[in-house]
């Protein structure tokens, strides 16, 4: 699954959960599906922020 499609099933979480229609046992569902998906996110996140270093890092290098 990409980034996006993460991002998109987070948000779909967050408003089913903002509703507050489910029960319980489903909002701590939605709340851990949700929290594994968040995790995900944010390494995908740190590694794109690494893979942007490198860039940064090879740039200046060329530079100099």
């Amino acid at each position: 699954m990409e980034f996006e499609s993460y991002i998109s099933e987070l948000e779909k979480i967050v408003d089913k959960l903002e509703v507050g229609e489910e029960t319980l046992e489903a909002s701590l569902n939605l709340y851990k599906k949700g929290m594994k998906i968040a995790s995900k996110c944010q390494s995908t996140l740190e590694e794109a922020k690494a893979k942007i270093s490198i860039i940064e890092n090879e740039n200046y290098k060329k530079e100099k």
